[in-house]
């Protein structure tokens, strides 16, 4: 089974000192993809919202991209399978971009905390906030 997929918000905690950085730089201690999507993202919120340099932007996403068991390509075939998704799950197109480069890999989990907890999507892969225990 490959390693769960990762979304952008698991990696923008890990690189703040939100109660959720504990969670987020547990999970990227472990074996984990990421798609290329997520790297984007982070970088965007990474610059505006974490007020990080370009240097320190492309240092996090080597020193994460390093840590990846695999980054995940966004290509015709993840796009047309993530347009697919975002009509039949209702997913934001950015969302059904990590999945579907989630299903691709052949993972089957993601871990996002923007997503709905314990959704199955395809009969193959679940999605699981890991954060959860924190908000309670």
């Amino acid at each position: 089974m490959t390693a769960p997929l990762l979304d952008t918000n698991i990696l923008v905690y890990a690189f703040t000192d939100d109660p959720r950085s504990a969670v987020a730089q547990a999970l990227l201690s472990e074996p984990f993809i990421l798609s290329v999507q997520a790297l984007n993202e982070f970088s965007n919120v990474a610059r505006r919202k974490l007020g990080m340099s370009w240097m320190e932007i492309q240092l996090a996403v080597s020193d994460l991209s390093a840590l990846a068991a695999a980054i995940v390509p966004i290509d015709k075939e993840c796009n047309s399978l993530a347009l697919d998704l975002a009509a039949r799950y209702n997913f934001s197109v950015f969302d059904a971009l990590m999945i579907a480069s989630a299903l691709q890999a052949g993972s089957a989990q993601c871990f996002s905390e923007d997503m709905q907890n314990g959704l199955m999507v395809d009969d193959r892969l679940v999605i699981l906030n890991p954060f959860l225990d924190l908000e309670r």
